[in-house]
């Protein structure tokens, strides 16, 4: 009898795990590669080289403890991408202090809700970006800054906040400049252990209130030296970042992969920007960018996409969302990035445990996740949480050294998504194939179940990305009295195209299964994303079912 071959991956066991925290990571590339540019930030024209960072740094982490700041304590941060972002992550690692990344579309409530649930004694903040006025929200949730001294704030709704700190923009009362923090102090920094934590990040929320995940020196230093290795970072090379560093995406992918392996890190813009991002490749000769799939899609779809010149590329990374072939295809044939590569994780594993390799084959590049990183395991399990053989769909779970700490202040959900053997269950569904290399087919929440059959969302999309007048779409499962539920496709068109759903659905005929042919289609200019770019599957699924509850009154 044949034994079928379980979905159980284990990565290699070398290189071996950097055993050291992140400000001696820094003080060691200052050491290895002074001279070289570390962080280029384009938007406030700031160039440094690693041995100028590192002194940054540990002057900031200085002025932090002569501010009374204690390893432990919170500092938030609520910025868009800029080069003082990149030293306060550097100088809080340094300074023992836990660094809370606040996301910059956040609104006052949810501002609130992140002060108070971490006890964040320390923000630090931009004055304002895009549509957000930071000074004035924080103003109106702490009036009492108008008569407090800087550093001295005891605010009722926000009783744990003492210190804040602006970044760039003129004197305000209450506030300390951020520049300023870094010529107060002259004692030593703190000395920690790679086990603390270093980082709390936000889960998205998509559903009830955003969890703290709790991430230490150990967890996302390795991860950042991981990754680099695998997009092929060396010395020498620069990596555009044109994804948000309040996310694991920048500040990890980006900015501890180029402090490990000796590399630049490269801001185009404070958000992201298409064509600043083209221009930063093009005029800093950018050997690598990072970006999820929408990113991609708004570069190569740029009017002036072909005046720039992308042959400085060879590689990089999406990551986010799974990516459509189409795009994969493009990018690495009109940007040039043979090297591209594929990642999955989430925030909770630091985030990356499934990558493609560089010399991957064109089809597991484009199909696929890749295969375990180094140091973790992954297996697929089925309802009953035994492990499925290979080939079988299940949810995907993750085991090693990237697992976080676990969710601040909330032990319940903290044991519902590691379980005691230190399994990560990750919500998502997916297939590891008889090579090791895994496919995501969707959410556990986002499988719709129409009429009895399991249909998976991310399988419509790849389809329907090949139509040549559709730029990218996104299919959700809505409420339906007969089958339970029914397909909803969301659709953005190419520029100049002009396409009907009804032309949608008759391009599904005969090409896809009947029950997965989409019952709704909406032709639409936008959908809505996170500040990372990923969609929102849940307020688009929200507004279809309004839509149809009041088509059907």
């Amino acid at each position: 009898m044949t034994t079928l071959l379980k979905s159980h991956v284990v990565g290699a066991s070398e290189p071996p795990l950097l055993d050291i925290t992140i400000g001696e990571a820094l003080a060691q590339a200052a050491e290895r590669w002074g001279d070289r540019p570390a962080l280029i930030s384009i938007a406030d024209d700031v160039r440094l080289t690693f041995a100028q960072l590192d002194a940054a740094a540990s002057s900031l982490a200085r002025g932090l403890a002569n501010l009374g700041l204690k390893p432990g304590d919170r500092i938030g941060i609520w910025s868009p991408n800029n080069a003082r972002w990149a030293i306060l992550q550097f100088a809080a690692a340094r300074a023992g202090l836990i660094l809370v990344t606040i996301n910059p579309a956040y609104r006052m409530s949810e501002l609130e809700y992140c002060l108070n649930k971490l006890g964040i004694a320390a923000l630090v903040a931009a004055e304002s970006f895009r549509t957000s006025d930071y000074v004035a929200m924080v103003e109106g949730l702490a009036p009492e800054i108008a008569t407090c001294a800087a550093g001295e704030l005891a605010a009722a709704r926000t009783p744990d906040l003492r210190i804040l700190i602006k970044i760039a923009g003129a004197p305000r009362h209450g506030w300390i400049d951020f520049d300023a923090v870094s010529r107060a102090g002259d004692g030593p920094p703190a000395v920690t252990s790679p086990t603390e934590a270093v980082n709390v990040q936000f889960t998205s929320g998509t559903t009830g209130l955003p969890k703290g995940a709790t991430l230490t020196h150990r967890n996302i230093l390795n991860n950042g030296y991981m990754v680099g290795r695998a997009v092929g970072l060396e010395v020498g090379d620069r990596l555009c970042i044109p994804v948000p560093l309040y996310h694991c995406f920048g500040m990890v992918m980006g900015n501890l992969a180029c402090l490990t392996h000796g590399a630049a890190m490269v801001y185009p813009a404070e958000g992201f920007d298409p064509v600043a991002t083209l221009n930063a490749i093009a005029a800093e000769r950018c050997t690598h960018v990072y970006g999820v799939p929408t990113m991609f899609i708004a570069m190569l779809g740029s009017p002036d996409f072909d005046s720039f010149d992308l042959t400085s590329l060879r590689g990089g990374c999406m990551a986010g969302a799974p990516c459509p072939v189409e795009i994969m295809r493009q990018v690495i044939e009109r940007m040039h990035m043979d090297q591209v590569t594929i990642a999955y994780g989430m925030t909770e594993t630091s985030p990356v445990s499934f990558q493609t390799g560089r010399d991957d084959g064109i089809e597991q590049r484009i199909s696929t996740v890749g295969r375990i990183q180094p140091h973790l395991e992954s297996r697929i399990v089925g309802a009953d949480g035994e492990t499925l053989a290979r080939g079988e769909t299940g949810e995907l779970c993750t085991r090693g050294y990237a697992v976080m700490l676990g969710y601040w202040g909330e032990p319940g959900q903290t044991a519902a998504a590691i379980d005691a053997e230190g399994w990560m269950h990750t919500g998502d569904l997916g297939v590891i194939d008889e090579a090791g290399y895994c496919r995501i087919v969707g959410r556990i929440k986002d499988m719709v179940i129409r009429g009895g059959e399991n249909i998976y969302p991310r399988e419509i999309e790849e389809f329907l990305h090949g139509h040549p007048d559709i730029e990218d779409v996104a299919v959700v499962g809505v409420p339906d009295a007969r089958f339970g539920e029914e397909l909803c496709a969301w659709v953005r068109l190419r520029p100049g195209a002009s396409l009907a759903p009804a032309d949608v659905v008759a391009h599904c005929r005969g090409q896809i299964a009947h029950y997965k042919i989409p019952r709704y289609v909406r032709i639409v200019e936008e959908f809505p994303v996170t500040v990372t770019g990923k969609v929102q599957k849940f307020l688009i699924r929200e507004q279809m079912i309004a839509e149809l509850a009041t088509e059907g009154a």
